[in-house]
This record gives structure tokens, sequence and C-alpha cells, in this order.
């Protein structure tokens, strides 16, 4: 049986020469798992606690891989910090935004790609003002030209 240009294998199959599925066949139900996945948690289900272990030993003894793989597990991924940033009303007061932001990296309060990702808000903020004052400045003097459009 044919759907368009593609071939189906099978009815039951329902995937066309590409393996992709057929129409009307969403494929394995939301949640399931993959019979590989399945597998593997079915060998290792008694052994978590020892491979977890044996992790920890191979890092204490030197395995800087194995160190890497834990602490990116252990250790949050993301911290509340606390800063400093003067009030922000104007576009150019991003420029003592990123000074204060530059001061707690070179003091090591914070983390380079922390302060990379705090002055890439300040820019999109003070980009926002811009846009907000430009937008002001213009609607200003479009009722200086032509003062019968006044609301």
């Amino acid at each position: 049986m044919a759907e368009g240009n593609r071939k189906i294998r099978s009815d039951t199959d329902r995937r066309d020469d590409k393996g992709r599925f057929g129409a009307g066949n969403p494929g394995r139900p939301r949640g399931s798992k993959n019979r590989t996945t399945a597998i593997a948690q079915a060998l290792i289900a008694d052994e978590e606690t020892e491979l977890v272990r044996k992790a920890i030993e191979l890092a204490k003894a030197g395995d800087v891989q194995m160190l890497k793989f834990l602490l990116d597990r252990i250790l949050p991924k993301e911290r509340l910090i606390q800063i400093d940033i003067p009030r922000l009303d104007f576009a150019d007061e991003a420029i003592d935004g990123m000074a204060a932001i530059s001061s707690a990296i070179a003091e090591g309060r914070i983390t380079p790609s922390e302060g990379a990702a705090l002055s890439s808000m300040i820019a999109g903020y003070a980009r926002t003002i811009e846009i907000w004052e430009l937008s002001n400045r213009v609607e200003t003097l479009e009722l200086s030209l032509n003062p019968k459009d006044a609301k």
C-alpha cells in the first residue's frame, strides 16, 4: 500500500521507506521508554549504589573526567548573586551599570559568565529606554509640526 510517494512497509509498522511514521501514527505513546533505555535500566537496577561509590572512588583517585562528571551533577548550575547596580533611568546610565559589573568580576564576586549575562540584560534594558526616548522625541516633533493633530 502506498501513501503519496512513500511506500508503507506493513500495516502494523506504519513507517515509510525512510523509517518515518505514516499519517495517523504518532509513534510510541508519550512517556514510554526506548527499548535500549529499558534494557540498560534493567541491567543496572540493583547496581546504582555500587556504581556511584565506584565513580566517587575513581574521582578521589585522580580521574579528572569522573570528578568533572560528578561535580557537574552535584553543584548547582546557577546561584543567587548580589551586586549593587545603580538605578538606570536613562540609557547613558548603563555605563555605570557596566562599570559595577566589571568591578564585581575583577574582585571575584561574580564569574565572567554571570557578568556577561548581567551585561546583556543591561544592554537590552538600555536599548529599550533609547527606543522609548526616541519614540517620545518623534511624537513631540510630529506634534510641533502638526499642532492641529494634538489630542
